[in-house]
């Protein structure tokens, strides 16, 4: 396995989401159920931006989504209150125990680090200067240039051009599947972190490697 660059996703992969989801969970009346469709309409309409060419920012599909999980829950939430529960809370997550020694000792070893978020790029600097990370990578990318979601190949291919580097050396390193999926399918290797709740889709490819945090992967690749 020849490496010469990593690319990280960010929101779940490396900062921890707990501190939003809760927020989310009191504007829609305590209902815990309703994050988890939160996070997955959010992820459905960024989908639906990709196949209808509609890009609009990240964190404005997460405001939009929450309404429409508000509305259809008989829930009263006013488009301020969805803005101020998503858009800063978004950008204000800490990460895992494991993420800063794990980056750390894996800068050290001499890889090309690199972020990859679906959020913009203010969002993802703000992102990674508030979780005390961001001097740990040598590339921090938003897929906003293209105006296409992970997973599909061109936020990916966008980000090989951007650092230089070749698929066939490069790792996408994620927690959700679809990432892995979706780096897979454009010739990247990939690494799934297995962050509580997230599971490997069973249908696909067994990603690269599988590990439990970053202090794991750093054992491995070192």
């Amino acid at each position: 396995m020849k490496l010469t660059t990593l690319i990280f996703d960010i929101n779940e992969t490396l900062l921890d989401l707990a501190p939003l989801k809760n927020k989310i969970k009191i504007v829609l009346n305590d209902r815990e159920d309703l994050i988890p469709l939160w996070f997955s309409t959010l992820l459905h309409y960024s989908l639906v931006a990709n196949a209808t060419s509609s890009y609009a920012d990240f964190s404005e599909i997460g405001v939009n989504t929450l309404l429409m999980i508000a509305h259809s829950n008989d829930i009263d939430l006013s488009r301020s209150t969805a803005e101020e529960t998503i858009i800063k809370p978004f950008q204000e997550l800490l990460p895992y125990k494991d993420v800063q020694r794990g980056l750390e000792r894996l800068r050290d070893k001499g890889y090309k680090m690199v972020a990859l978020t679906n959020s913009s790029q203010d969002a993802l600097q703000n992102k990674l200067e508030f979780a005390g990370i961001n001097h740990l990578f040598d590339h921090v990318l938003s897929i906003a240039p293209v105006k296409k979601f992970k997973p599909d190949a061109a936020a990916y291919n966008y980000a090989l051009d951007q650092v230089d580097s070749e698929a066939s050396e490069t790792m996408m390193i994620a927690a959700h599947a679809w990432d892995v999926m979706g780096a897979q399918a454009a010739g990247l290797q990939t690494c799934f972190v297995q962050r509580p709740g997230k599971v490997q889709y069973p249908k696909t490819i067994t990603a690269n490697l599988t590990v439990k945090n970053l202090e794991e992967l750093a054992d491995i690749l070192i």
